[in-house]
């Protein structure tokens, strides 16, 4: 098959989280069973309209905000249909929409319903209301599009929220993720102090003011805290900064940004506890890559993360979502060395469960049974 993929971002995008580099895996995995994958997602500041990574060929167009490049996507459609024999529309809040303009074989791919996470994007008052409220109210409106349409997504929570939308649990089918490791070249020491570390996008959806308020009710008891990744935007970094202040957390964080590959890992390795207070996801990642190197995870009771995340096994759920639940989890699990032992080695094993090759192997076998169906 010639396949055409549809998202708002591709791997290099300066934002691109777990779910870009979900995707990216499983198209390398159908570009080994035969299949050519052409990527078509936004363009961000830098970026070439043309290039291709590991084999998958990315068209970039339009922006990634206010259906900017669902647009693009739909000309781009338009006109080069006849090269491509299956689609696949990726959701991020909202999809491509190709219901509407093919009638060609497709998959849908979705990671995590958006819901309450409407209300936390970055726009200023009162727009930023509006716009999650339009999207709340819409958002069921537009799975009935996809009713008839193949679903492919990364968990058991996310694909009872996607059958809440009116999608029919036998069009829906859960592909694990699995976790790509950067070999460390040498082994890495953990932290003197004991370090705690949030890592994803800084942004409200996934948590990271309820991370800093976390560090706040810590600050006193001899713990080290780090924050690795990228603001969501210019603007949200200037918030970031003053809930620092706010908190009185200034010269007591250690911000690293964006990190390579490799510098992730370590500084995992190095840490003792990830926490993680997203409010909602398709998986969640990070947690494996945390337990991968030995890390275990405190993390909210959220979609995703209940999933990613084995209870008393490779980590906590708290189940109060708030910032001094976290604390009070985390000073309980330093106290304890035992159980902090246990969910170190519990942690390694729960990691190894999770393979690429098998879940390349599902997903293209699912799509080969959806083209051979249509």
């Amino acid at each position: 098959m010639k396949i055409l993929m549809l998202s708002w971002r591709d791997p290099k995008h300066p934002l691109a989280g777990g779910a870009e580099q979900v995707m990216h895996e499983h198209a390398k995995g159908w570009i080994k069973g035969g299949h050519s994958v052409t990527l078509f997602s936004s363009r961000f500041k830098g970026s070439s309209k043309e290039e291709v990574i590991d084999g998958v060929e990315i068209l970039r167009g339009g922006s990634q905000n206010f259906l900017g490049v669902q647009i693009a996507a739909f000309f781009y459609y338009l006109k080069n249909h006849s090269k491509y024999d299956f689609l696949v529309d990726m959701f991020h809040g909202y999809p491509f929409f190709t219901p509407l303009y093919s009638k060609k074989p497709k998959l849908a791919v979705i990671q995590e319903t958006a819901r309450e996470v409407w209300f936390l994007n970055p726009l200023f008052w009162p727009l930023n209301w509006i716009v999650g409220m339009i999207g709340f109210i819409t958002e069921p409106l537009v799975f009935q599009l996809y009713k008839s349409t193949q679903f492919m997504t990364g968990s058991q929570s996310a694909k009872v929220d996607v059958t809440r939308m009116g999608i029919s649990q036998e069009n829906i089918t859960v592909v694990p993720h699995g976790v790509i490791l950067k070999k460390l070249k040498k082994k890495v020491e953990k932290e003197k102090k004991f370090t705690l570390v949030y890592l994803g996008i800084l942004s409200k959806d996934k948590g990271i003011e309820d991370a800093l308020k976390c560090f706040s009710l810590l600050r006193k008891n001899n713990f080290q805290f780090w924050v690795i990744g990228r603001p969501e935007t210019p603007q949200y970094s200037e918030t970031v900064k003053r809930v620092v202040e706010d908190l009185e957390l200034n010269g007591k964080v250690k911000f690293w940004g964006y990190v390579s590959q490799t510098k992730k890992f370590e500084l995992l390795a190095k840490a003792h506890l990830l926490i993680n207070p997203s409010i909602r996801e398709g998986w969640g990642l990070v947690n494996i890559e945390a337990n991968a190197v030995g890390l275990p995870v405190v993390a909210y009771n959220s979609q995703g993360l209940v999933d990613s995340v084995k209870d008393g096994e490779s980590g906590i759920i708290i189940q109060e979502n708030t910032p001094e639940a976290l604390a009070k989890n985390i000073t309980d699990l330093r106290e304890s060395k035992s159980k902090y032992q246990s969910l170190v080695e519990g942690s390694v094993n729960w990691s190894q469960k999770f393979s690429w090759k098998e879940s390349g192997r599902m997903s293209l076998q699912l799509i080969e049974k959806i083209y051979k169906q249509n």
